[in-house]
């Protein structure tokens, strides 16, 4: 029976390794099969058996190992470095593959495959898009996509699925019989060692921190750690560099650092993790504190080594700012601060002492020139990383703060707390409550300007966030100081609009009436100074009205989130889906404004789908952006007169032209209004529906936009010619002897006068003198840049309030208000270097990064905005620069040579092939950006013509 058992055995044994032989042939020509089919694809067919030859089997070998280097000398130049980069290529298809096997998307993989060629891909693909292509494997899809969400730990994974497949290969050949005995051989190995292995019981005493070494700070803090680096930059490829990691404990002496340690050093260069070497302590007592750390600098380019900073007070703040903070007299309050270092990024501390230490707070009450003692403590949440600052005040009144680290002030550190006894809270509190909001209290005013009266004028302050109208529209206003002339009849003296550019400055009560006193300044009209015993209350009051109607902070990223968040839930009924469009290019503006001329608000608020008439192209969302930015561009383009330039300068800012012809209707600046209203709808979405408005707009027109006072200081912006010529003259020259008048001479284009406009009733008969000449350069900026545009700016706002609220509006200054809907115009190669992805990590590809990064160094604003197009669809970035960009900008690598460089606008990517030369790259590049960046089909035939003629 046993001998049965033998022959059996032996038998069975010789049959299973037959078979396993024959398996892993088959399985090694069907992989040389793919090899040879991925070769003649790519166009190295004629290569194939120079590639077999030097003992290439698989897509492994291709790639990684170094079998194709002895064939690769038979290539020519330009062929090899195809090559090269075809196979990083390959290298992402193949990891993107493993990625759909990991999660079970196998099967959808070939239905994505055209807009799918890299994991990178995968994160940037809109949702709505995949549901149309896998239907009810949509809900998989996501399951999925949630592993990517982290950009950052995408390379991490990258290397995971790649290690996954190379084992995948390699099972492959090894077959089952091999395994399992591999797998036995390592078990029985691992068996053995693990019986052999001593058993080590850590030391209670050593793992755990006793109570007198905490004491006594014998214990590791990491901010005591310093590091060395051993090197000069730039270093040369190939060397061997280092850099000494010394540790110290809570006392100041060195911590003898070891294996039980942990320590994890972490050096990237691009997406590679880069290998190193540690030596840990040692013999010598001197170094028993210091971890060196070294590696090879392999590849050029940017390393990257993680090293936590300290703190920086330029870059830490306050969490949800606000300039004036109001709270109850001996009661703590509490403030939130964000520790960031000079990176950015946020700092995080093991230890509560080490984060606290360094902060200080300094309140100096109004009229006093001593600090008082606020009682403030630092306390660091371990969890969220943030400090928080508590201080209580025990006189009521008005004060002064300011919060530094290690005595610099921090990013907002400074600001205005006012104290309110209980008595004053209670008012306070029924003031914002009130739903009439008839608030008024009785003051002195001192001076208007800085000019001081004689005697005091008694006023009233009126104190309201209700809405105002000026021309049709609503704005916000908060503070309006009246006289009453003979008692009854009431007279408005100043209106400060409820904004943060509405300041309050607080100082000493006059000595003469012994009452608090206080400055109202909004930077655009005279300043007025007034003194009223309830001066805690009026100014706590336009504090809490003001905070309610930005969202509870100041900074503009703060009220930028508030107001997506608001424009969201307006419009939160009313569903975003498709609605197609048909657009003819060469009647831009005429088919756009006729295919939305019926729509309704509900309408506006769809997802445009665009097609244009004759053209090529699905509308995955690049077509919606280009629709978006040619419209914006036809609207406010003065060569087509709805809007104009005071200077015929392509810098100029644009405004509603006063004489336009005809033929243009205020219809049309109803439509322009809706344009401008469906971008902001679209960017309060987010992510890849973000638009922005291209255009350059006057502050007097954005000021009009949001009920600003229109004044003369706009001039220096909108019309700088007449601003230097005639409006700074007066200001600084005597006009005494002018002989002005308030009105306003028109001349038609020939010089002939037209008419004689009065700026002010009877304003012929008034006589400009020396001291209301800022009023009648005030009322000639009333007329030139609002009175006679008013009916265009209300179409406009009446287009605008179809899909966003006036009062959200208000809520932003001019110079914000441009930040909010048009993006920046100023590019920052800084910006851009810190807010890109990179897809391919060959030598080659390198080399173009490079010299794309020099090329863009030296690109004029006109060329950056036509990248910038090219690539996203847009010439204008977010508010946040680069950084906001959705999905992020990505550099990838393209398998090709010579080639054109192309662009995906839906997924805001730009293709890079390869180049022999630095000269080639620059001629591609400036000409596909130049001529490729309008149309699907008209401008790549426009490129074709291009190059056919080089």
């Amino acid at each position: 029976m046993i001998v049965d058992i033998k022959s059996l055995f032996i038998v069975t044994a010789t049959v299973t390794f037959l078979g396993l032989v024959l398996h892993r042939k088959n399985v090694i020509e069907h992989n040389k099969s793919l090899v040879v089919k991925w070769l003649q694809e790519s166009g190295f067919g004629k290569y194939k058996n120079n590639i077999l030859d030097s003992g290439v089997s698989n897509f492994l070998e291709l790639i990684d190992a170094e079998h194709p280097s002895k064939a690769l000398l038979k290539f020519k130049n330009e062929d090899r470095v195809r090559f090269k980069t075809a196979a990083q290529g390959l290298k992402d298809q193949l990891i993107l593959q493993q990625w759909f096997q990991d999660n079970s998307l196998s099967s959808y993989q070939q239905r994505l495959l055209p807009p799918l060629v890299t994991l990178d891909d995968v994160i940037q693909f809109d949702d709505s898009n995949v549901e149309k292509l896998i239907g009810k494997g949509i809900r998989d899809w996501q399951r999925a996509k949630k592993t990517l969400s982290n950009e950052d730990e995408l390379k991490y994974l990258k290397e995971e699925l790649w290690q996954k497949y190379a084992f995948s290969i390699l099972q492959e050949i090894w077959t089952l019989g091999s395994m399992l005995v591999f797998s036995l051989f390592v078990a029985t190995l691992v068996a053995v060692a693990s019986m052999t292995q001593p058993v080590f019981h850590s030391d209670p005493s050593i793992v755990k921190r006793s109570l007198f070494e905490y004491v006594i700070g014998k214990y590791l803090v990491p901010q005591n750690c310093k590091v060395n680096f051993d090197w000069d930059e730039p270093q040369v490829v190939g060397n061997t560099v280092s850099f000494a990691a010394k540790f110290y404990q809570r006392n100041g002496r060195p911590y003898p650092i070891c294996n039980k340690d942990s320590l994890l050093v972490e050096i990237t260069q691009g997406s590679y993790k880069v290998a190193t070497a540690m030596e840990i302590g040692g013999t010598d007592p001197n170094l028993a504190n210091t971890a060196r750390v070294k590696f090879t600098v392999r590849r050029s380019g940017e390393y990257r080594i993680s090293v936590m900073g300290p703190p920086d007070p330029s870059k830490t703040g306050f969490v949800n700012h606000c300039s004036t903070i109001v709270c109850a007299q001996s009661l703590f309050h509490h403030l939130l601060i964000e520790p960031r270092d000079d990176y950015n990024n946020l700092c995080t501390f093991a230890n509560i002492n080490e984060a606290v230490t360094g902060y200080n707070m300094i309140v100096t009450k109004a009229g006093e020139p001593e600090p008082t003692n606020s009682q403030a403590t630092f306390n660091y949440d371990l969890e969220t990383h943030r400090l928080t600052l508590q201080f209580c005040l025990t006189e009521e009144g008005c004060y002064r703060a300011s919060i530094t680290y290690r005595n610099e002030p921090l990013k907002t550190g400074d600001f205005n707390i006012i104290v309110l006894n209980a008595k004053e809270v209670d008012v306070v509190e029924k003031n914002v409550d009130k739903k009439s909001h008839n608030i008024w209290y009785e003051a002195k005013l001192l001076s208007v300007n800085e000019e001081k009266y004689s005697k005091a004028k008694k006023v009233y302050c009126y104190i309201s966030p209700k809405g105002c109208f000026q021309f049709s529209f609503v704005y916000m206003t908060a503070i309006t100081i009246k006289e009453t002339i003979f008692k009854f009849f009431p007279k408005r003296l100043a209106t400060f609009r409820l904004c943060p550019s509405t300041k309050f400055q607080f100082c000493d009560g006059d000595n003469q009436y012994e009452e608090p006193a206080f400055v109202v300044d909004d930077g655009c009209q005279p300043k007025v100074e007034l003194m009223t015993p309830e001066r805690n209350v009026i100014a706590a009051t336009f504090t809490q009205f003001l905070l309610k109607n930005i969202g509870g902070s100041e900074t503009f990223k703060d009220k930028q989130e508030f107001f997506y968040h608001e424009v969201r839930n307006v419009h939160k009924k009313r569903y975003h889906d498709k609605l197609p469009i048909k657009i003819q290019r060469d009647k831009l503006l005429e088919s756009s404004s006729k295919a939305t001329k019926s729509f309704t608000t509900a309408d506006w608020c769809k997802s445009f789908e665009i097609t244009f008439i004759g053209e090529q192209g699905l509308d995955w969302g690049g077509l919606r952006r280009e629709w978006f930015e040619i419209v914006c561009s036809e609207i406010f383009d003065p060569e087509n007169q709805l809007f104009m330039r005071f200077k015929d300068d392509k810098q100029s800012l644009v405004h509603p032209n006063p004489k336009r012809p005809a033929h243009l209707k205020l219809k049309h600046y109803e439509f322009a209004g809706k344009i401008v209203g469906k971008c902001l709808y679209e960017s309060a979405l987010g992510g890849l529906y973000r638009q922005l408005v291209k255009a350059r707009f006057s502050r007097s027109f954005l000021a009009q936009l949001i009920g600003l006072r229109v004044h003369y200081k706009y001039f220096e912006q909108d019309d700088p010619d007449l601003y230097v010529s005639k409006i700074k003259y007066i200001i600084e020259n005597d006009v005494e002897e002018m002989e002005l008048t308030f009105t306003e001479e028109e001349y038609s284009d020939t010089g002939q006068l037209l008419k004689v406009e009065e700026l002010v009733t009877n304003g012929a008969r008034i006589s400009v003198t020396n001291q209301n000449k800022l009023q009648y350069l005030d009322a000639l900026a009333l007329y030139r840049l609002a009175s006679s545009v008013k009916f265009e700016v209300e179409a406009f706002l009446k287009g605008l309030s179809d899909l966003i609220p006036d009062s959200l509006l208000s809520i932003f200054d001019e110079n914000e208000l441009e930040l909010l809907m048009c993006g920046t115009g100023h590019y920052s190669i800084a910006d851009f270097k810190a807010n890109h992805t990179v897809s391919g990590s060959s030598y080659e590809f390198r080399k173009v990064l490079e010299w794309f990064w020099t090329a863009v160094s030296n690109f004029s604003e006109e060329e950056m905005a036509r990248l910038l197009q090219f690539t996203t669809g847009c010439s204008q970035l977010p508010p946040a620069g680069f950084a906001e960009l959705s999905p992020r900008y990505q550099i990838t690598a393209a398998p090709t040579f010579g080639n054109l460089p192309t662009a995906h606008t839906c997924f805001n990517q730009l293709c890079l092939p390869d180049y022999d030369t630095y000269e080639q790259f620059e001629k591609a590049l400036l000409l596909a950006v130049n001529e490729g960046t309008e149309g699907f089909g008209l401008g790549r035939r426009r490129i074709l013509h291009k190059i056919l003629k080089l």
